[in-house]
């Protein structure tokens, strides 16, 4: 209709800008200038437009340029050619322009579905958790589409479908049991009835399986439209099972790395437990096999030894509670002020006969401020410290607790012991839970949960070579605290 409009209105605009030339011009040019209106027409409202067109240029042509002027009748034979001639060039240049018009008409909706599905196919692309993949894709295909609503149902733990995702006019709930209860026969893109209008639905099917089903509301139902959105319904179900892959594979190295976790802590606590177990062991043999035959020192010393290796026994429960309280986040901090010097004290008594507390040298400035910490874990550290001193020095070997303060507002404490030191190569691995040097290294859960506590209050942990005056070798574990501010 308006293409009709405009081409007559174009061809009698265009013949009253040649009329009061018409003697001075050959009677073809008029020919030739009212082939813009019939294009024009074609371009705008079709082949139909075009044919108007032709009809009403050929009555003005023929009423206004050709003599005699003002009638439909024509007395000279070449005006006979020029009309039809005229006559067929315009219906074939309709015929080529709508022609071309529907060309470019299918071009652009076959481009715009290639970015559908080009965008589409960069968000399969994406690695997105699985909520935020679900609503991308009904937001997706609602925005794509120009739909009312779209929903997303996946099988649920009854056996039925459950609504995972919308956009837009949800399903009701009569809806959602209604394709739960057809939800094993083949699903395809057929109007069903439902409250308040109807919805296709079409299944998402991966690997040969339908994995889900997608209903969406307020599409016009074309065959195009619904063959684009079988195309977008795979791409969907592929990235569906993609993520359920992905999710897949996460929990598979999750449950591989716990038993990783679980075979190292079988092998770190049986290390740990080996030896006390053996010294509590053989002490009690012998306590009930000799009776009488011991003196009262020998049997004083088998109990003192048993009673150390318990406390050992208990300090390596006590590790693997914390151990268990730091990886399952569980670990707070309860800061209060303390004096440095009465940390290392509950420290050596946490250790009890074990610790040793004669070979251990407490060296402290009388200015040290108080440290802003928590007691029990900085307590736990000292005495793992300690207890890691003390068991990898000789016999007769001095253990020396030192701190000095810096002018960062950190106190810097040394736990230096005498004996084989740690190889520079070692220094960052004997902190790593559950490590242990071959030949009785250092390591394992002691070690790990200082660096944790200390990494609690933002502080750090060091390995450096002993300063011994005595030019013993050793191994100094240097750490800092913060101090309460103002504090001397």
């Amino acid at each position: 209709m308006y293409g009709s409009v405009l081409a007559v209105a174009m061809a009698a605009a265009l013949s009253g800008l040649m009329v009061p030339l018409r003697v001075h011009i050959n009677a073809v040019t008029p020919g030739l200038v009212l082939v813009v209106p019939v294009v024009a027409g074609v371009t705008v409202g079709g082949f139909a437009a075009g044919l108007v067109a032709t009809a009403a240029c050929f009555l003005i042509y023929d009423f206004v340029f050709l003599p005699p002027y003002y009638t439909l009748y024509v007395d000279r034979e070449d005006d006979w050619v020029a009309l039809v001639v005229y006559v067929v060039v315009m219906v074939l240049v309709s015929r080529v322009v709508a022609a071309a018009n529907v060309a470019k008409a299918e071009s652009e909706l076959r481009a715009a579905e290639i970015r559908r599905l080009f965008d589409l196919s960069e968000m399969l692309v994406r690695e997105l958790p699985a909520p935020k993949l679900l609503d991308t894709i009904v937001s997706s295909v609602k925005s794509g589409f120009n739909l009312e609503g779209v929903s997303l149902l996946l099988p649920g733990a009854d056996g039925g479908l459950e609504v995972a995702a919308s956009a837009g006019a949800p399903l009701s709930e009569l809806d959602v049991q209604r394709l739960s209860a057809r939800a094993g026969d083949p699903v395809h893109l057929a109007p069903v009835p439902a409250e308040g209008g109807n919805f296709h639905t079409v299944a998402l099917v991966a690997t040969g399986q339908a994995i889900g089903l997608l209903a969406v509301r307020g599409s016009g139902g074309s065959k195009a439209e619904q063959e684009l959105l079988r195309a977008f319904a795979n791409h969907l179900a592929l990235a569906l099972e993609r993520a359920r892959l992905r999710e897949e594979a996460v929990r598979a190295r999750l449950l591989e790395e716990i038993d990783t976790l679980r075979r190292a802590l079988v092998g770190a606590v049986s290390h740990d437990l080996r030896t006390p177990l053996a010294t509590i062991k053989l002490s009690a043999s012998a306590l009930v096999e000799s009776g009488a035959s011991l003196s009262p020192d020998d049997i004083k010393e088998l109990a003192e030894l048993v009673d150390a290796q318990a406390d050992r026994l208990d300090r390596l429960v006590s590790n693997l509670l914390d151990m268990t309280r730091i990886q399952s986040g569980a670990l707070e901090l309860r800061r209060q002020p303390a004096a440095l010097g009465d940390l290392v004290d509950e420290a050596l008594l946490v250790l009890g006969r074990s610790g040793r507390s004669a070979e251990v040298d407490w060296l402290v400035p009388d200015d040290l401020p108080l440290v802003d910490v928590d007691h029990v874990l900085v307590r736990q550290v000292l005495a793992n410290l300690l207890d890691n001193a003390l068991r990898h020095s000789p016999p007769r070997g001095a253990v020396t607790v030192s701190a000095t303060s810096g002018a960062d507002g950190k106190v810097e404490v040394r736990v230096t012991d005498s004996g084989p030191g740690v190889p520079p190569d070692e220094r960052e691995r004997i902190f790593q839970v559950f490590n242990r040097r071959e030949a009785g290294g250092r390591g394992g859960l002691g070690l790990a949960i200082v660096q944790a506590f200390l990494e609690a209050h933002g502080e750090r942990i060091w390995v450096e070579d002993a300063r011994r005056g005595d030019g013993a070798r050793g191994a100094s574990f240097v750490f800092t605290l913060p101090t309460v501010p103002g504090a001397r």
